[in-house]
């Protein structure tokens, strides 16, 4: 009898989530699919910081070697696109369209200090939209830690009622016979944690890795426009 028993009881991970009530591997299927979908995030967001911050460093290299505005447009032109490259496109158009509305000639003119606050917000307003489209699914990464320890919490309460349910029925209350269904509901949290660890880091990391990238394009702008005050157009 006692063989027989030892032989019932599960031993393994693999064979504690075969014997886990069904509600418990739907929601470890959820959690696999949430693991997967947050280490693409993360492996597609780690690729796409690392060739951000590759041509940034290389843009502003060659924008700190400029003296005038006209070699920074035409390095804005032959350079690759980047989120520097249309914050400075950006503010080379608003300031073609200013000059001509000021004048009609083409001819340099320098704006006033309302047109210099205006550019400030055409260049926060394209700063904004290169964080959002640089952050997206970021916060993806947040909802899955957030998340699945609840889901695994609710997959472990509801694994243990259903083990002592199976006690109740069976009419045996020691040990031997509720330590394998509480065992079996516990996978849910061990793999819920598992799967919003790394999710956590993730966040954190590339949600500092953006805030210093916003802070950095809030510079660029900030250079422009002292470039511009620097040739007398501010």
């Amino acid at each position: 009898m006692l063989p027989q028993l030892a032989a019932a009881v599960p031993s393994t991970v693999p064979e504690l989530v075969l014997n886990a009530t069904p509600f418990s591997k739907v929601v470890l299927v959820v959690l696999a699919l949430l693991s997967l979908s947050s280490w693409a995030v993360m492996v597609s967001k780690w690729g796409t910081y690392r060739r951000t911050e590759r041509e940034a460093r290389k843009f502003m290299a060659d924008f700190h070697k400029c003296s005038r505005l006209e070699e920074v447009a035409s390095l804005a032109k032959r350079s690759r696109p980047s989120a520097h490259t249309r914050v400075l496109q950006r503010a080379l158009q608003f300031l073609t369209e200013t000059r001509t509305v000021s004048d009609g000639s083409g001819a340099p003119a320098t704006l006033s200090a309302s047109q210099v606050q205006a550019l400030r917000l055409v260049l926060d307003s394209e700063t904004n939209g290169e964080r959002d489209a640089l952050g997206t699914y970021i916060p993806f990464l947040a909802m899955v830690g957030s998340v699945s320890p609840l889901l695994g919490l609710m997959g472990t309460v509801i694994g243990v009622i259903s083990a002592f349910l199976g006690v109740a029925r069976g009419g045996s209350g020691n040990l031997a016979a509720v330590a394998p269904g509480v065992a079996e509901a516990l996978i849910a949290t061990a793999f819920a944690l598992a799967v919003a660890i790394p999710a956590y880091f993730g966040y954190n990391i590339f949600a500092a890795k953006l805030n210093r990238f916003d802070g950095e394009l809030d510079g660029f702008g900030s250079e422009v426009i002292a470039l511009m005050a620097r040739e007398g157009r501010i």
